[in-house]
């Protein structure tokens, strides 16, 4: 994408001229509604739904309305900048298409992540990839074209099963591994509970596993002969429980950046920071583990201050372009989008991711020109004003 990030309306409204309507929603709440009634219902629970009753889901997202952007007058220019540097990545622009376990499950064709990675290349938003993917991470990697892209670790019990994971995304050229911290067992999820519904105990979204070395040494069968016995062996080896203790060999399994994906509380910050880590990414899952009632834009001041100058990726509750340059301003280096490209995809495929990471920025872009804001660096606390 070239010049502002803004300019996509003109696009719209130009097309418009020649009778050409958009065919995707505007909105976060049209967007929705149409991809409930585009995903089978056990997809649609597993990427709509949160632990519990959905409190912290719900109060990640309208915690944002309780923040305001402070307008400055007379700072206007033409020419924005939206870029970001993140372990030594120029990017265009400050977000990133957070892990998403069905990701693959989400596209009409089953190939979902695919789909992302092929988004990825068009817009120059990064990918980071999961571990539990419909199609193994080299395919996945592949389709980044000049967009680098990171990968997410589950880590399994067996360490040579990590070690091999780790080393199979540095090959295909992963910028980064980021350990999720909080997922090692399921939360409460009504949602899921009320479908039987859980996608891997189903066989899906397990090729990373599957085309595994040391994950098909495991095995007696392939898991094409027996997918049966090549699931139960992943429920034996997904859900280690990290600790402190795990952490030096974490960081001994990569040269490559190494992220901590869960960090909320300012003295894990601290210490993950001590402990050698090259960036901390503040989430709660997106409300999907915990139910603890605390949004998470509400922790990100305060483990930014921690991280005293490590990057800090943010997501959960990122709805709208307002929400990620709020998100800049408390000091996130970089902003994860998550169920807006998943209901993108469901409704567009790769198009619809697209226009959804263009329509994000672009609401961002002319936040920020309207405001006062022309670049991510003069987003700062003090422009945010919190409301009563």
């Amino acid at each position: 994408m070239t010049g502002n990030f803004g300019d996509y309306q003109y696009e719209i409204y130009f097309q418009g001229l020649g009778g050409v309507l958009p065919d995707l929603p505007m909105t976060y709440a049209d967007l929705e509604a149409r991809a409930q009634a585009a995903l089978p219902p056990g997809i649609w629970s597993y990427v709509a739904g949160g632990a519990g009753d959905e409190l912290t889901q719900r109060i990640n997202a309208t915690a944002f309305e309780k923040l305001g952007l402070i307008p400055r007058m007379l700072r206007a220019t033409r020419d924005r900048d939206l870029s970001v540097d993140l372990f030594g990545m120029k990017l265009p622009s400050p977000i990133f298409m957070a892990p998403v376990g069905v990701i693959g499950l989400c596209a009409q064709d089953g190939h979902g992540d695919l789909a992302t990675a092929r988004a990825a290349a068009r817009t120059g938003v990064p990918m980071m990839a999961s571990t539990l993917t419909v199609d193994p991470l080299e395919d996945v990697a592949a389709e980044f074209g000049d967009t680098p892209g990171m990968f997410q670790l589950y880590t399994p019990n067996d360490r040579d099963l990590a070690q091999s994971l780790v080393r199979r995304a540095e090959a295909a050229g992963f910028k980064a591994i980021v350990v999720t911290l909080d997922t090692w067992v399921p939360g409460w999820r009504p949602r899921d509970l009320s479908t039987s519904n859980f996608p891997q105990l189903r066989s899906h979204c397990l090729a990373n596993y599957f085309s595994d070395p040391v994950f098909r040494g495991m095995l007696a069968k392939t898991p094409e002969e027996d997918p049966k016995t090549a699931t139960l062996t992943w429920v034996s080896q997904f859900g280690n429980p990290i600790t402190w203790d795990d952490l030096a060999w974490l960081r001994s399994l990569t040269d490559l950046p190494l992220v901590l994906k869960g960090i909320c509380h300012p003295d894990d910050a601290r210490r993950a920071k001590d402990a050698g880590v090259d960036g901390l990414y503040c989430s709660n899952h997106g409300g999907r583990q915990a139910n603890g009632g605390i949004p998470a834009i509400e922790h990100l001041p305060e483990v930014v201050a921690a991280a005293d100058g490590l990057p800090v990726l943010f997501d959960s509750g990122i709805r709208s372009g307002a929400d990620i340059v709020k998100a800049l301003a408390l000091g996130a280096t970089a902003v994860g989008i998550g169920r807006p490209y998943c209901y993108g995809l469901a409704l567009g495929g790769v198009q619809g991711i697209v226009h959804v990471l263009r329509a994000m920025l672009a609401e961002a872009d002319l936040l920020m020109a309207v405001d006062g804001y022309p670049a991510i660096a003069e987003l700062t606390p003090n422009a945010i004003r919190r409301l009563n």
